[in-house]
């Protein structure tokens, strides 16, 4: 019962999150670091791969694939996060101040273990 109140609010977390990539995208892009290239298209991908990933955990046939994937997500935008927290968001228009920034990084491995426990643990098909 937990494991499926976590997978669907998993689900619309991601999926959430992934929408707002396309209404609000240049609240993404401004926090981009800049050495990434093409940031709009960036912030595209990732948005299609939260959308992806948050309805991929619900059924079972792709509950697996879609945890790793997500995981994979967390990861790969770990980096932007840190960014965020050494250069803070002031200058973009983004009025957060750092030490939110640097309290959300531990974050980031409660919502992988949030996403094995919901999706790849053996117990979780």
């Amino acid at each position: 019962m937990m494991r499926k109140f976590l997978r669907y609010s998993l689900a619309c977390l991601f999926t959430g999150a992934g929408l707002m990539h396309f209404k609000a995208p240049d609240t993404y892009t401004k926090v981009m670091p800049d050495y990434l290239p093409f940031p709009l298209a960036l912030v595209g991908i990732s948005g299609v791969a939260e959308i992806a990933g948050g309805l991929g955990v619900l059924p079972q046939s792709t509950r697996r694939w879609a945890g790793y994937g997500l995981i994979a997500l967390l990861l790969a935008v770990f980096p932007a996060n840190i960014h965020m927290a050494v250069h803070g968001t002031e200058n973009v228009g983004i009025d957060v101040p750092r030490w939110i920034w640097w309290a959300r990084l531990p974050f980031q491995a409660v919502f992988i273990a949030w996403v094995w426990f919901a999706a790849i643990d053996k117990k979780a098909q």
